[in-house]
């Protein structure tokens, strides 16, 4: 980064100073993977060292001046007595974009993140501010703490003058290497995607994204394997039991640790033990060898279906050890069993395949998604048989332990409490009905161990890339949401549930609602006018051109069949997906009609002072509505349900306030 850009980002900067703190080194001692708490200035007063960050090395000496970004790796290795001041701050920019940006876009890397060192030319100028901040913030008073932040303000000028003046070029540290190196040297520790976005001050999604873009894992995925091969490397040199062995590589739970291994490594950790030093054993052993290698035998890979301990109330239970013999006559049995049934039921129960995005089923199938959703109940009432876009799904005919990404609403509103689902917004109208279900972290990339640990019996996701990570953990249905209509998509995820009959009248409901909804505006004389629906501040405001988008553009343009002005109605007519325009704020009052909803979250601009904003019509006249984005952020049945009365009482509010 350039210093003058370095520069406009401090001047819209708000600081908050964490620690001031001077630490002398004796000769030949160490720092080592020292992870920054905070972002950083390090600057040395005496002695030399050699230190490196995130990989980046540097002979220290006397006013040499290091900056780190928070999670950064520091280790300082001391030449002789080594003296330096460490000061920690958080700063953010004092007018950041909206918390939830109108195009979901995010800064890749926090702004006053990147990486530096350099010998200032007026060292001292610099270390009389790092004093003063040092002796101020010793006496521990509010009003001590303010004068450090006014002298961090003159020593970041003094900084950035110097920078300006040597031409230092800045450097963005790779979320990537930061994350390696720390889950290589971590892998203990407990942690999630959560956990390492916020070590490294970076979004959950877009740490994943540039992770998987690199590596081909997801952050978690990689951890895993990380754990998984020290693993394997204790359970072939070492005599340490298994529950030590979990222990060390991060694992508190022994048989979830016994489960994760036998997932990806193909068999249990004890049989692994056992195959890898009977291998051994062989190779020293000639005869045995040569006897192999005619043909070597395939190794028995373990059947990836875990399916069995999910029906069990209460969870899976370990088994008691049986005779090799007995279980191979018993899963001979149980298939053998499987396999009758199947051919049973197959002459009566039609072949049910799903066409793209919708659910419907295809003209050779006898039943339609469009009233139970391609389910089928199966022989015994135990099991349903879900057609999807990627192929059937047997689910159970009652799940108990469902796992939900992003779906929660319709799934709620069919009466079903899951037992984890991703995270919610604080002001979703269905978080009260989640209290007490366990968080599994962003919808478009759970934590895998999370769900495992869950024991789901079903899992509903809305992504393909939420499928391929999940499929193998339960029995997952891909609802394509974005390709259904509300309609569609609620008798689908019913269909899952055998609760066709809750979703009809749930849409009924919904529709007599509507119904009198409009009558009440009618009589009001307010159904007919113009409404608009925006989201920002005094750079720009972004308006609502689509009944997809959300912010209740649902429920006043399709349910409601309100109109907005017409030179935004004319998109509405020909949208078929969420879209919308950011205008000026000069040009605003043209896109605002007799009516005007508001998305305001955390943060966002004030505009009363605003003489344009003041002049539009709806404003001056008290027809404004402000609704809160986490509210009407979700299109679900439940959300539609409670935004259609916000949306229908203070529209009426503001004829009675007239």
């Amino acid at each position: 980064m350039q210093s003058n850009e370095q520069i406009q980002l401090w001047n819209q900067a708000a600081v908050k100073i964490l620690d001031v703190r001077r630490v002398v080194l004796e000769a030949g001692e160490r720092i080592q993977a020292y992870y920054l708490p905070a972002n950083s200035f390090m600057y040395a007063l005496r002695g030399k060292a050699f230190v490196e960050m995130d990989g980046q090395q540097h002979e220290t000496k006397p006013f040499n001046l290091l900056h780190g970004s928070k999670g950064s790796r520091l280790d300082i290795e001391a030449r002789d007595e080594f003296e330096y001041v460490m000061l920690f701050y958080r700063a953010f920019q004092a007018f950041p974009k909206p918390r939830y940006a109108w195009r979901l876009e995010q800064d890749s890397v926090t702004p006053f993140s990147h990486q530096y060192a350099f010998m200032p030319d007026s060292p001292l100028v610099l270390l009389r501010y790092l004093n003063d901040m040092e002796k101020a913030w010793i006496q521990a008073n509010h009003l001590d703490h303010l004068q450090v932040k006014s002298l961090f303000y003159q020593f970041v000028h003094e900084l950035m003058f110097q920078l300006a003046e040597q031409e230092i070029h800045t450097i963005r540290p790779d979320p990537v290497k930061q994350v390696l190196r720390y889950i290589h040297t971590q892998y203990r520790e407990h942690m999630t995607l959560d956990s390492l976005a916020e070590q490294f001050n970076y979004s959950s999604r877009h740490l994943s994204m540039q992770f998987k873009r690199k590596t081909s894992y997801s952050p978690i995925d990689y951890l895993i394997q990380i754990r998984l091969n020290e693993a394997q490397k204790l359970l072939r040199y070492s005599n340490i039991t298994l529950r030590e062995i979990a222990a060390e590589v991060g694992y508190s739970d022994v048989y979830y640790f016994s489960r994760l291994f036998k997932k990806h490594v193909g068999m249990p950790p004890i049989r692994y033990q056992q195959k890898v030093r009977e291998h051994e054993v062989i190779e020293d052993r000639p005869l045995h060898v040569s006897e192999l290698s005619i043909g070597n035998r395939r190794k028995q890979r373990y059947i990836d279906y875990d399916n069995h301990y999910q029906y069990i109330d209460g969870g899976s239970t370990p088994m008691k050890k049986r005779k090799a013999t007995s279980s191979s006559m018993l899963f001979i049995a149980i298939l053998s069993l499987t396999m009758l049934l199947s051919a049973c039921g197959a002459g009566s129960t039609p072949t049910l395949t799903a066409s793209e995005g919708t659910g419907n089923t295809s003209n050779s199938t006898t039943v339609s998604t469009s009233t139970d959703a391609g389910a089928q109940t199966n022989n015994g009432s135990e099991t349903r048989t879900i057609s999807t876009v990627k192929g059937d799904v047997v689910v159970p005919a009652d799940p108990k332990r469902v796992v939900v990404l992003y779906l929660q609403g319709d799934v709620v509103a069919l009466g079903v409490k899951p037992v984890g689902t991703s995270e919610v917004f604080d002001g979703a109208a269905y978080k009260s009905e989640l209290e007490g279900v366990n968080s599994l972290g962003t919808w478009f990339e759970p934590n895998p161990e999370a769900v495992i640990d869950l024991n789901p019996d079903l899992i509903i996701v809305p992504s393909e890339d939420t499928y391929t990570l999940l499929k193998d953990v339960a029995p997952t249905v891909y609802v394509p949401y974005e390709k259904m209509s509300t309609e569609e998509r609620l008798q689908y995820i019913a269909g899952i549930f055998g609760k066709e009959k809750e979703a009809e009248t749930l849409l009924n409901n919904l529709n007599s609602k509507v119904d009198e909804g409009k009558k009440k505006l009618a009589d009001a004389g307010i159904l007919d006018k113009t409404v608009s629906i925006i989201e920002g501040g005094l750079k720009g405001m972004a308006v609502v051109e689509s009944k997809q988008f959300g912010r209740g553009s649902q429920i006043i343009y399709e349910y409601l069949g309100m109109k907005a002005p017409d030179i935004v109605q004319q998109k509405i007519d020909v949208s078929t997906k969420a879209s919308g325009s950011t205008v000026s704020m000069e040009v605003l009052p043209e896109y605002v009609g007799d009516y005007v909803f508001r998305s305001v979250y955390d943060g966002a601009d004030n505009l009363m002072d605003n003489p344009v904003w003041n002049s539009i019509p709806a404003v001056k006249e008290g027809r404004l509505i402000e609704i809160d984005f986490n509210f009407f952020y979700y299109s679900d049945v439940y959300s539609l349900d409670k935004q259609l009365d916000f949306v229908v009482e203070h529209l009426l509010s503001t004829v009675k306030a007239e």
